[in-house]
């Protein structure tokens, strides 16, 4: 199969999910600054989980990009990873709008983990769809840090039962680990496209 159309609906999904989680945040009802303080942890959850799609989607795009076909475990592994990802919107209200109250950090740690394991699951499904030898195979290899978040992530969730603000500064770390864009895949690439 071609992979345009999981490309294509990919995309959209995530444009909505974005879409979904601006349009959660609540205008103020007055027009004086200090109207914002109240808003300040629903503020801070939507940037960080704006940050996180936004990973997603970026390497999203890149490892679809170095496969040529596709499969009927890929479609499945795409969706799974995406109805994850639909939930980061109702986590990051539940979250921000509780002030970072334990069980909402412990849901929304919950969110990130099933994501982090569902992009790895794709990953794996498209290596093996590729071969071992393929350029995905080779630009990911074993990807430490996909495991690692997730070992992250379960770590903040552990935490939360202690103190939820150290399962937020776990899931800020995750976040600062992939922000600086993997050029893993970017080399590949570009080492191909030079040939």
């Amino acid at each position: 199969m071609k992979k345009g159309r999981l490309e294509a609906f990919s995309d959209g999904v995530i444009a909505i999910i974005i879409t979904i989680m601006v349009l959660e945040l609540k205008v103020p009802h007055s027009a004086e600054l200090h109207a914002l303080l109240p808003m300040l942890p629903t503020l801070f959850c939507y940037v960080l989980s704006f940050i996180y799609v936004g990973i997603y989607w970026n390497n999203h795009h890149h490892m679809i990009y170095m496969v040529d076909k596709i499969d009927g475990k890929v479609l499945w592994a795409n969706l799974n990873l995406l109805f994850w990802l639909s939930l980061v919107p109702f986590v990051t209200a539940w979250t921000g709008e509780n002030h970072f109250a334990q069980w909402p950090v412990i849901f929304y740690g919950g969110v990130l983990a099933t994501t982090g394991a569902s992009y790895n699951l794709l990953a794996r499904l498209l290596i093996k769809r590729s071969g071992k030898n393929s350029m995905l195979a080779q630009a990911v290899g074993r990807d430490w840090k996909s495991i690692a978040s997730v070992l992250i992530y379960i770590t903040g969730i552990a935490a939360a039962f202690y103190n939820p603000l150290i399962s937020m500064g776990l899931y800020i770390i995750v976040a600062m680990i992939w922000f600086i864009p993997d050029t893993r895949i970017e080399r590949k690439i570009l080492g191909k496209q030079s040939c």
